[in-house]
């Protein structure tokens, strides 16, 4: 095939998993010479995929929308690709130069960011909206622009598709068998749930925390929380007695944790960019044959409850949350069973194999 392909990011890790683990790596499979310009990559091959690195600013949002975006768009051109793929919206300038220069652009959407900017606790409340709506006439703009659009979710490919922009709905469902481990799901295992991700006020660690003062059992946190200021609340709390905070941890130690786990939580606030996003931990969990405990939001529902593989509940109300995980806990066998259910979902629908057929398509057709 010999196209050559280049990957974009100023925001996300070289080893992202939808960017590097997902997306390049079925590229490479497929015949691309494949690129990746990321902050802070090593300049080296590493599963084919050839990274390219830039300085990564630690210095707050400005620089990196700045200086980083600045530092992406060299690197790019330099590279002269056939095909540019960029993954973060504040690269939309760089994805409408590039078009100009008679390159072909895909734009890969992950949130619905004018939801999201509703939610941006950094962004004082009186100009949310104002930001929100202006960022969202831009983004229809520039999409226009491109040729085709991969999106995380069937909403965002519906309010692009619903305007005649050629998207292509690409879900972020995990790969079939890197967190599954058939053999440990048994009654040995302690009474552990698990959260896994980046903790924040609007994912919900706080009522998490309260929960746990009332389960008997053990909260494996694995991340990084979002502030000093969340991470101090959290300790002083009566429920921290009952959590292990595992701090950021890689792949292989996420596997474990779930290895070891009896449900894993997923309780988003109601906020307007989560209750149409279907988050990857979910279906992490999934995929590793756990029950969910998710936030009963109507799109989340029609998955958990349909495929009867976990329980939704309240997301803003701890006793709720904690009577699920008891219920987890004092039901083993029907536990379990939502777990199987799951894991047979992730294997028929909700896995990477089956969704990476749409990425590999569109770049036939506009290769």
């Amino acid at each position: 095939m010999n196209l050559k392909v280049c990957h974009l990011t100023s925001a996300h890790s070289f080893k992202d998993i939808r960017i590097f683990i997902k997306e390049c790596r079925s590229l490479v499979d497929a015949g691309y010479e494949v690129h990746l310009i990321a902050p802070g990559a090593p300049n080296e091959k590493i599963n084919n995929v050839i990274l390219h690195g830039i300085n990564k600013n630690t210095s707050g949002r400005l620089k990196r929308f700045t200086a980083t975006v600045r530092d992406v768009y060299k690197e790019a051109l330099a590279l002269d690709c056939d095909i540019y793929h960029f993954h973060d919206p504040e690269l939309l300038p760089i994805g409408v130069l590039l078009k100009k220069k008679g390159k072909k652009v895909i734009y890969d959407v992950h949130e619905d960011v004018p939801r999201q900017i509703l939610s941006k606790h950094w962004i004082p409340r009186p100009l949310r909206k104002i930001i929100s709506s202006t960022f969202e006439k831009g983004e229809n703009y520039a999409a226009k622009k491109f040729d085709a659009l991969v999106t995380a979710t069937p909403f965002i490919n519906e309010r692009f598709s619903s305007q005649g922009i050629d998207a292509v709905n690409v879900n972020n469902f995990p790969l079939m068998h890197e967190l599954w481990k058939d053999n440990i799901k048994d009654s040995s295992v302690e009474n552990n749930v698990c959260f896994v991700g980046g903790i924040t006020n609007i994912r919900g660690i706080r009522e998490i925390i309260s929960s746990m003062e009332l389960v008997n059992g053990t909260l494996l946190l694995a991340g990084k929380f979002s502030s000093n200021e969340d991470k101090e609340w959290a300790e002083k709390q009566k429920g921290w007695k009952n959590v292990k905070d595992l701090g950021f941890v890689d792949r292989n130690e996420v596997a474990h944790i779930l290895s070891i786990s009896k449900a894993g939580l997923v309780l988003f606030h109601p906020e307007p960019n989560h209750v149409n996003a279907l988050p990857n931990k979910m279906f992490e969990y999934m995929s590793s044959g756990l029950p969910v405990i998710a936030s009963n939001f109507e799109s989340w529902q029609k998955i958990i409850v349909d495929n009867n593989c976990g329980l939704c509940v309240d997301p803003l109300k701890p006793d709720k949350i904690a009577e699920a995980i008891q219920w987890i806990f004092d039901n083993p066998s029907e536990a379990k069973k939502m777990g199987e259910n799951g894991r047979k979902a992730i294997e028929s629908m909700y896995n990477w194999e089956t969704e990476k057929g749409k990425l590999i398509d569109l770049y036939e057709k506009i290769g």
